[in-house]
Order: C-alpha cells, then structure tokens, then sequence
C-alpha cells in the first residue's frame, strides 16, 4: 500500500461517517422521546357534526368513543356509518400527527421512508 492512500477514504469522507453517526444518535434518542409524545396525545375525531367522538393517541390506539343521544336514535346503519367517519378522521389526524413529528425528527436526513 502506497504512503498516504490508507483504506479508499480520507479525513473528509471519516467526518461525514462521524456526523453520520452523531446525527443517528440524535435521531434515535429523539424517536424515543417522540414515542412517549405520541402515547401521550389525545386526537380527536367526530362526525355528524359531533354526534360521535374517537379519541385516538398519536400511536393510532383508540382510547374513548362518544354517542350522543341523538346518534343513537338514527338506527343501526347510521350509527355504524357515524361511528366509522368518526374512527376514519381520529386515525387520519392522529397518522398525519405522527408523519409530521417524524417528519421533524428525521428533516435532512432523507431516509426512506421519512419524507
């Protein structure tokens, strides 16, 4: 091996390998954090105008659902149908929540599926 040539890298490419790991480390340490963000929140969906409410956390995990009394006289179809808008708009704030806190904790790394 030829003085100088050492192992096909020099001190420039080893910099951006340790930036590398600082900002992966960074990453990870800031994912767990966001975990516990994420399982903390309360998202909420509706439908009918509020006559049915699901509480989702920021992990997509249901955690109360609300009936009103005037969604419960409007019959087995449309109850089901409330109930299902109400499931369809908590998991999608609650998955649009998550994609932007990832979205945050992972900006400029460009990861797949990260962005």
């Amino acid at each position: 091996m030829a003085q100088g040539q050492g192992f096909g890298f020099g001190l420039g490419k080893m910099k951006e390998l340790t930036e590398a790991i600082k900002k992966a480390q960074e990453v990870q340490q800031g994912a767990a954090r966001l975990q516990e963000e994420l399982e903390a929140m309360r998202i909420e969906g509706e439908s009918g105008q509020g006559l049915v409410k699901v509480v989702m956390n920021g992990n997509q995990r249901p955690l109360d659902v609300t009936i009103s009394e005037e969604a419960m006289k409007e019959g087995a179809d449309v109850l089901s149908d409330l109930v299902m808008a109400a499931v369809v708009d908590a998991y999608e704030k609650s998955t649009g929540t998550m994609r932007e806190k990832m979205e945050d904790l992972t900006g400029g790394l460009n990861l797949p599926g990260f962005g």
